[in-house]
């Protein structure tokens, strides 16, 4: 089905870092551990963690074995709901980008009806995208919903944090101003800092580096790239400097981890970010 991934690990895993885009993780079995920032989250069978925003993340299966449906979440589809939903849905509660929750009733059940079209191509033509709306409302409604609902405003601090988070992806060389970045969003810079780091639990350098070291990590594995090249092309100036901050983040040096010395010590490799592909960013993190 459409943006949707039933995923199996048969053991636990290590910490294995990537970017998660807004995405539904519901757990059938085994249990997982996100980090993001300096927050922690775990979550079991019967409940579901929900992503808002592009986030950098550190996640591993606690418990195995694994069983779980990640759907990717269609901020569109959330903000075309907007006028048939009540304004006491609109609260204003304090919520952050990644939530976790227990699944209610009505969210397994869609989820279920969902997956089983899967197996009905024709049914799949016609209800897949009246399934897929309902889903987003259930998540719109729910106690963990609060930064979707956030989000259906186009002027909204979520909205305007949103905004920013797509301008340093598209262009991670650029040096970042935090005055420049508030500005473009709407903000000032103290509301602007305040703010991104309350919805993402990071910082706005702090969020840069990290995506700069992991598509770099992608340069390397994926790509053959030299750690000279790899630092250069995901904007920084100075190697050495690169070197030190990848081994304090993935606890080896980027020389170590590059796709030649991995196959010489007979490795694979897990992590290759697609931009726009949640659930198969999401999967490839497990």
């Amino acid at each position: 089905m459409p943006g949707l991934l039933l995923l199996a690990q048969e053991s636990p895993t290590s910490f294995e870092a990537t970017v998660y885009d807004p995405v539904l993780c519901l757990i059938l079995q085994g249990r997982k551990q996100v980090s993001i920032g300096g927050q922690r989250l775990s979550f079991g069978p019967g409940e579901y963690l929900l992503v808002s925003h592009d986030l950098p993340v550190r996640s591993r299966i606690t418990r195995a074995p694994y069983t779980a449906l990640v759907l990717e979440v269609d901020i569109e589809i959330v903000r075309k709901l907007y006028d048939q939903l009540e304004d006491a849905v609109l609260d204003d509660d304090p919520a952050r980008a990644a939530e976790t929750h227990r699944a209610e009733p009505a969210l397994l059940d869609a989820m279920r009806r969902y997956l089983e079209l899967a197996d009905a191509p024709g049914d799949a033509k016609v209800l897949g995208p009246l399934i897929t709306r309902e889903i987003h409302y259930r998540l719109l409604v729910a106690p963990s919903g609060g930064m979707l609902r956030r989000l259906i405003r186009r002027d909204s601090i979520a909205s305007a944090v949103a905004r920013a988070i797509a301008h340093l992806r598209d262009d991670l060389r650029a040096p970042i101003a935090i005055p420049d970045l508030a500005r473009r969003v709407g903000m000032s810079t103290s509301s602007f800092h305040k703010h991104f780091k309350t919805i993402t639990s990071t910082t706005p350098l702090q969020y840069q580096k990290e995506l700069r070291l992991l598509e770099a990590r992608r340069l390397l594995r994926t790509n053959g790239a030299s750690v000279t090249t790899a630092a250069f092309d995901v904007g920084y100036e100075s190697p050495s400097q690169f070197s030190r901050e990848y081994a304090r983040k993935f606890g080896m040096p980027p020389s170590r981890d590059s796709m030649g010395e991995r196959e010489l010590r007979g490795e694979r490799y897990l992590l290759h970010q697609d931009r726009g592909h949640g659930a198969r960013s999401f999967a490839r993190g497990r």
